[in-house]
């Protein structure tokens, strides 16, 4: 307990350069926090967005079907097992079929993936039942960025060209009944979504789907083992992979500007340390007359510089506690950029701070000033007495 006084006395006894280096260290723990906090948000939310309107509880994959190789999709289709297909008519799963296929929007050609869903299916937010609009034309869905891209609006009439089974183009005019307003590309760039059992009368395809989406709450079916594998199961982490990627790769660029935070806050400390110990060197001599101890002596100074990051956090918290709380509030409004390079953001971008992030960094700040206070004091271990007290030191 007198080390820790004494340790203290001589922090509060810096005056202005003490709340300074305070200041700046509050600083850093205010915008770490913000910043993983977005992250942290960003990728909830991306995840949440994912799993809400396309990946669902896990997708069953027909074993041709690669979603990188567009060339191969015609090909990939099957009739479904006989457990998928009771979850598909108890609304716990979406079987979807998808065709290459061309669009012709106002004299234009877009080469698109044209994807049949059930009208009545529940498995993934898509508002399919939209698709069931009687009209003169096939009713069809896209997403806002497919909309942008092909000058299209709701209400909007375009020809739809395919193959069928056999090989023979079809052609049909489509009506846009919806424009979605999602983040998702694997239901947006390039994709048009109609009904299921019409998709299937046109290409000739009865019975057939290319995946089947499960819902978030169904239990996975035992399929027999001739369907597992033409049916293979991915589950939410593997289909999540690009995004979780995409956050891995954020995060790195966050740690760099995490990095100019610290170094410049524990490059105040060190200063702040190295030139206490030049100037203390008296000091020093006559606390080691006095009997103190050179192990002591180094707990003292170390605990001196450690206490900048402990007041720094309780400075933090008061100010930065009901900026973030209104931070988290209003959210961070983003432009169309990141939609573009395929983050699910939306709009707004709404931080999340966890228990683990506060007390996570709190505790790696507070340890990584104590480790830079602790360095500069090595010097003190050798001090002797006499030399301290005439103002030498080696």
């Amino acid at each position: 307990m007198p080390v820790f006084k004494l340790a203290l006395r001589n922090l509060f006894g810096a005056g202005l350069r003490a709340w300074l280096n305070v200041f700046i260290l509050s600083v850093s723990f205010v915008l770490i926090i913000g910043c993983q906090g977005l992250y942290k948000g960003m990728s909830e939310q991306m995840l949440r967005a994912g799993l809400d309107s396309y990946y669902g509880g896990g997708q069953y994959w027909h074993v041709n079907y690669d979603p990188f190789d567009t060339l191969t999709l015609d090909d990939a289709h099957g009739r479904l097992p006989d457990a998928l297909q009771k979850m598909a008519a108890s609304g716990q799963a979406a079987p979807v079929l998808k065709r290459q296929a061309t669009l012709y929007p106002s004299n234009r050609v877009l080469n698109i993936t044209l994807n049949g869903i059930k009208i009545d299916q529940t498995a993934v937010d898509i508002p399919t039942k939209l698709l069931s609009k009687t009209s003169y034309a096939l009713p069809a869905i896209i997403g806002d960025a497919m909309a942008k891209s092909a000058g299209l609006r709701e209400g909007d009439t375009a020809v739809l060209r395919w193959r069928d089974a056999r090989g023979a183009y079809d052609a049909d005019e489509i009506e846009i009944v919806a424009v979605l307003n999602t983040q998702i590309n694997a239901i947006d760039q390039g994709q048009v979504w109609i009904a299921l059992d019409r998709m299937q009368k046109m290409t000739g395809l009865p019975d057939a789907a290319t995946l089947v989406i499960t819902a978030q709450d169904s239990a996975r079916p035992q399929l027999d083992s001739g369907a597992e594998k033409d049916w293979q199961f991915k589950d939410q982490h593997f289909l999540t992979a690009d995004e979780r990627g995409m956050m891995l790769s954020q995060y790195m660029e966050g740690g760099v500007m995490y990095a100019v935070f610290l170094f410049l806050a524990m490059l105040g400390i060190f200063d702040t340390q190295i030139l206490a110990i030049y100037r203390r060197v008296k000091e020093m001599g006559t606390m080691l007359a006095l009997g103190i101890t050179k192990a002591d002596l180094i707990w003292i100074f170390t605990l001196e510089g450690t206490l900048y990051a402990v007041l720094a956090a309780v400075l933090a918290f008061l100010y930065g506690t009901p900026l973030l709380i209104w931070f988290a509030r209003v959210g961070f409004t983003l432009g169309d950029s990141y939609d573009q390079m395929g983050f699910a953001l939306g709009n707004v971008l709404y931080p999340v701070y966890t228990p683990g992030i506060v007390l996570g960094t709190a505790a790696f700040i507070i340890a990584l000033t104590a480790l830079v206070s602790y360095l500069p004091c090595r010097r003190i271990a050798k001090l002797t007495p006499t030399d301290a007290l005439r103002g030498k030191i080696t």
